[in-house]
């Protein structure tokens, strides 16, 4: 069989994947993890924007994510003590959804105009449920899907997690701005959040699921001693918070750079920044998945962790342009596009770092680093944007996305060890 044929069986047999209902609960719960991340981060922080509250009160707000980046410390209570109903992956699913659904209507009362403090404590409170449940989606995704349906699986997932960011972000602030007003949205996320939980009761269980630890001490211990011992556990660890950290300060302030900085109104950037680059990161998801069939995870991370640096300039052109509909449509096109591709490999190799017996605390573990990018640079961009303007602050962006990019070559080896066992099935 000739190497153009063996690559197109290669590409058949993983479409194929995506056939499996397995893939379907990826989407759905996928889906379910995307929605609340957008009302503690870009959502809020439009709301905050339109309320009046300054730059610098908002780039401190956006530590309300802190609870990503912890959220290993109590991910072993979630492998140790199942819940008094379903199993132990899908109840506290359920459990953590109703959580959120409340806070969410709770959010919708407490206006920043208003209560300025009351929603910040709401918003961290939606921050720990939300990384809660990611907690044990990682997990069940993880141990659901095995060999090459993992990428799948991650473009899934990863496709159900825009889908929920398009709606709690682009359509929440089409919605915000023309109908029903912020408390309305907030309303309204935390009805689809309900729907979520019945959703995930019907979600299939995973049939060979090892056993729970016997004690929390071993819970929290084993899965530590267990990737400490392994060669560059360290580096592997920087690796995780580096890969991304270029894309964070650059959407850090992304709306409020388009609507204080630029000009651009609230229905311009939820039609673009929003549903426009959501639609360009899924594309971008699905191309990342197929191209990884080829590239496999070195490359793949090398190659879209290039593109998603590039793509940072495409802001400072659009700073330095001044507002301009064609370079939004460009920048903030090819920016998701780009960053899809690199979410896909990213996401595929936390999976395959997890060893399955740990796989709440050890995913948690890896997650929650990658999230160090997202929620600390906030306070951090607000203070370069006042201190140097848009312009140099999109460059430090595209200068601080490299240090990741660079660090995969020296890993090579070990990364490709790791993809090595993704291989396609005979």
């Amino acid at each position: 069989m000739t190497s153009a044929a063996t690559q197109a069986t290669g590409w058949s047999r993983y479409l194929a994947v995506f056939s499996n209902p397995r893939m379907a609960a990826a989407l759905v719960l996928g889906f379910a993890s995307g929605l609340p991340l957008a009302l503690s981060t870009g959502t809020l922080q439009a709301w905050l924007t339109v309320d009046g509250i300054n730059v610098r009160t908002i780039g401190w707000l956006t530590l309300v994510g802190i609870p990503y980046t912890y959220k290993f410390l109590w991910a072993p209570l979630f492998d140790r003590y199942p819940p008094p109903f379903f199993d132990r992956r899908r109840g506290w699913l359920v459990i953590m959804q109703l959580a959120l659904a409340v806070v969410l209507f709770a959010m919708a009362a407490h206006p920043p105009s208003e209560s300025i403090a009351m929603l910040a404590a709401l918003a961290v409170t939606l921050a720990v449920f939300s990384a809660s449940q990611d907690i044990v989606f990682d997990a069940y995704r993880t141990e659901l899907l095995h060999g090459v349906e993992r990428d799948a699986g991650s473009a899934s997932s990863q496709l159900g997690y825009r889908l929920a960011m398009i709606v709690s972000s682009g359509v929440a602030l089409i919605l915000a701005d023309r109908y029903l007003g912020f408390p309305g949205v907030y309303t309204l996320m935390g009805a689809i959040m309900l729907g979520a939980a019945g959703a995930t009761a019907l979600s299939p269980q995973v049939t060979d699921l090892p056993r729970a630890p016997t004690s929390l001490r071993a819970a929290i211990a084993e899965p530590f001693r267990e990737f400490f011992t392994r060669r560059a556990a360290l580096w592997l660890l920087v690796l995780t918070i580096l890969y991304k950290i270029g894309d964070a300060f650059a959407v850090s302030l992304s709306t409020t750079f388009l609507l204080r900085g630029m000009g651009f109104s609230l229905t311009d950037v939820g039609t673009v920044n929003k549903v426009f680059g959501l639609i360009a990161t899924i594309v971008g998801l699905l191309l990342g998945g197929l191209l990884m069939v080829k590239l496999k995870l070195f490359r793949a991370l090398l190659l879209f962790g290039l593109l998603q640096a590039a793509t940072n300039l495409l802001y400072l052109w659009l700073a330095l342009a001044g507002k301009s509909y064609v370079l939004l449509i460009a920048a903030v096109g090819l920016d998701n596009l780009c960053g899809g591709m690199g979410s896909v490999a990213f996401v595929s190799l936390l999976m395959a770092l997890c060893d399955r017996r740990f796989t709440a605390t050890q995913y948690a573990l890896l997650s929650a680093l990658a999230a160090v990018g997202r929620v600390y640079v906030g306070p951090a961009s607000g203070y370069l944007v006042e201190s140097l303007g848009w312009p140099p602050f999109f460059m430090l962006s595209f200068v601080f996305a490299l240090p990741g990019v660079l660090l995969l070559l020296p890993l090579r080896r070990i990364i490709e060890s790791y993809g090595d066992e993704r291989a396609l099935p005979a």
